[in-house]
C-alpha cells in the first residue's frame, strides 16, 4: 500500500516521498523488514523514538514519530505527528480497509462484568446464527476459533487484523473488551463502535492510573468517542454511570435494578442452580446467580434488542446461558461446594462473597482463599483482605501472582488491613496449592470454599516465569480425584 493511503486523514508533517510503497507496519523494531512504516510508540516502559536507527537499518523505508531525529536519512520518509499511539490506531485502520466499519463492534468498559458480558454476547448472537468475533481477556474468537490473548485489549495493529479477519469470514458482530489502558494509549483509536456498554466503576489499576478521577476520565473517554450513530448503554445504578454519557453523542439507553431505566431487571429468586428475573416485567430463569449477574444479563439482553433481537427470542437466549471461565464456576466434593471466581478488585469480591451469603444456609460456612497480585497497586490490598476477613467464617490469605514481589511481603500488605482480632481469624499461607488444600481440610459436608482472584486463569507468575497452575485443577484433585480414591 502507498504510504499517502496508510497515512490518509492523519495530521502529519513529513519530510520525505510519501508516494512509497510500504510492505507492512511495525511498532516493534524487531519486527521491521525491508519496506516496513515504523511506528515510534512514546511507551510506559521505553520511548520507540530510541530505535528509531535500529528500524531503519533493518529496512524501514519511513518512520511515525513525535520528536524528529536530529539526523535523517536521505532515502527514508518521517512524518511527525503530535500523538504516535493515537497516529498508530489510524494507520492500522487505514492499512486494513477500515474493519470496524464493516461489521458491528460493540464495546463495554468498566471495572467487573466485562469478560462476562462479551463472551455471553457472543455466545448469544452465535446461537441465534449470526456469524460473530470476540476480543476478551480470555480468549479472542472468530466464530468458534480460538485464537490465544495475553491483554485484556490486543494493540491497535492486532486489533485491526483481527476485524479484518473477521470481516473476511463473513462476521457481523464483534464484541469487545474495552480496557481503561487501550483508551488512554490510543489502542482504540480509529475504531468504529456501533454500540458501548458501561458496566461499574471501582477501586482498580491506580498503579497505572494514579488517581481515581484519572481513572473515570479514561473510561468516559471511550463514550466521548461514540459516533451519534451507535449506542451508550450505562449502568444508572453506579454513581458514575451518567458521567460516563454526559457529553457522549450516541443514542444513550440505561438499565439498573434499582431505578426506572430503559432496560430494568428485578431479581425474584437467587440459588446456586440459577436466578429468576424479571427484566421489563418479563421473567426469565436464568442459570447464573448472583446481583452482579443480574446487572451482566440485563446489559446483554438491552445490548441485543439495541442490536435488532426480537426481546422474546433475547429472553429465550438468555436462559441458556452458562458462566464465562472462571467466573462464580462450581466444583462439587465430598459434600463441598467449592467456587472459582476472577474477583480481584475489592468490589468483586464483595459481590462473589455478598452472592454467597445470600444463598447459603446459616449451617454453611464461607471460607475464602484470596491473594493480590504483584506489581500491582498496592493500595487494595488491605482493602481485599478486609473485606475478605469481614464475609467470610474462615480466611486464607495467599499467593496470586507475585510477579517480581516477595509474596511474604504482599501478605504483609494485606494483613494491614486487619485489626488484631481479625488476623486472628485469618490465615497466611503464601503457596497457594498449600492454601486450597488447608481450606478443603478445614471444611466440612455442607461448607463453601470460595477460591479468588485468579479465575480462568492456568498459571501462576514467580519471578517473571510462569508456572502453570489451574485452581480448579487443584480443586477437583483434592474434592473429586481423592474421593475415588478414599
Amino acid at each position: 500500500m502507498k504510504l499517502s493511503e496508510i497515512i490518509k486523514g492523519i495530521d502529519t508533517k513529513a519530510t520525505g516521498n510519501v508516494d512509497i510503497e510500504i510492505d507492512d507496519v511495525q511498532f516493534d523494531s524487531r519486527r521491521v523488514h525491508q519496506g516496513s512504516l515504523f511506528v515510534a510508540q512514546v511507551g510506559v516502559h521505553a520511548d520507540g523514538h530510541r530505535f528509531i536507527d535500529t528500524a531503519i537499518a533493518a529496512g524501514a523505508r519511513a518512520i511515525v514519530c513525535q520528536l524528529m531525529p536530529a539526523e535523517r536519512k536521505d532515502n527514508v520518509c518521517y512524518l511527525q505527528v503530535a500523538d504516535s499511539n493515537k497516529a498508530l490506531g489510524l494507520i492500522a485502520d487505514n492499512y486494513y480497509g477500515h474493519p470496524s466499519k464493516q461489521l458491528r463492534l460493540i464495546g463495554i468498559t468498566g471495572t467487573n462484568g466485562k469478560t462476562t458480558t462479551v463472551t455471553l454476547l457472543h455466545r448469544m448472537f452465535r446461537s441465534a446464527g449470526h456469524h460473530a468475533g470476540l476480543l476478551s481477556t480470555i480468549v479472542n474468537r472468530i466464530d468458534e476459533e480460538e485464537i490465544a490473548t495475553s491483554h485484556t485489549t490486543p494493540d491497535a495493529l492486532e486489533i485491526n487484523r483481527l476485524l479484518r479477519q473477521m470481516v473476511d469470514r463473513g462476521c457481523q458482530y464483534c464484541f469487545m473488551e474495552v480496557s481503561s489502558h487501550s483508551v488512554v494509549q490510543g489502542r482504540i483509536a480509529g475504531l468504529t463502535f456501533a454500540g458501548g456498554i458501561f458496566s461499574n466503576i471501582t477501586h482498580d489499576h491506580l498503579d497505572y492510573h494514579k488517581t481515581m478521577q484519572a481513572y473515570i476520565a479514561a473510561k468516559k473517554g471511550f463514550f466521548d468517542s461514540l459516533p451519534k450513530e451507535a449506542f451508550a448503554l450505562t449502568n444508572i445504578d453506579d454513581n458514575n454511570g451518567l458521567k460516563m454519557v454526559e457529553s457522549c453523542r450516541a443514542n444513550v439507553k440505561t438499565y439498573s435494578l434499582r431505578s426506572v431505566a430503559d432496560f430494568r431487571c428485578r431479581m425474584i429468586e437467587d440459588t446456586f442452580h440459577g436466578s429468576l428475573l424479571e427484566i421489563n416485567g418479563h421473567e426469565v430463569w436464568t442459570q447464573l446467580v448472583g446481583r452482579f449477574n443480574a446487572y451482566n444479563l440485563t446489559a446483554i439482553y438491552a445490548t441485543a434488542v439495541l442490536c435488532g433481537m426480537d426481546h422474546q427470542a433475547a429472553l429465550v437466549a438468555l436462559s441458556t446461558l452458562q458462566a464465562a471461565e472462571g467466573r462464580f464456576e462450581y466444583v462439587n466434593g465430598n459434600g463441598i461446594t467449592a467456587i472459582v471466581d476472577y474477583a480481584h478488585t475489592p468490589d468483586a469480591l464483595k459481590n462473589v462473597l455478598d452472592t454467597i451469603d445470600d444463598i447459603r444456609t446459616p449451617q454453611q460456612q464461607i471460607i475464602t482463599v484470596v491473594g493480590c497480585g504483584g506489581d500491582r497497586d498496592k493500595s487494595k490490598r488491605p482493602e481485599m483482605a478486609k473485606i475478605g476477613v469481614s464475609l467470610s467464617d474462615k480466611l486464607i490469605l495467599t499467593s496470586d501472582n507475585p510477579r517480581s514481589e516477595d509474596p511474604e511481603s504482599i501478605l504483609d500488605d494485606m494483613e494491614a488491613g486487619l485489626t488484631n482480632n481479625e488476623k486472628s481469624r485469618a490465615l497466611r499461607i503464601s503457596d497457594r496449592r498449600q492454601a486450597i488444600r488447608t481450606a478443603c481440610m478445614m471444611a466440612k459436608e455442607g461448607d463453601i470454599v470460595l477460591v479468588a482472584g485468579k479465575g480462568h486463569e492456568k498459571y501462576q507468575e514467580i519471578n517473571g516465569v510462569r508456572h502453570h497452575f489451574d485452581d480448579k485443577e487443584e480443586l477437583r484433585a483434592l474434592l473429586i480425584n481423592n474421593a475415588k480414591e478414599q
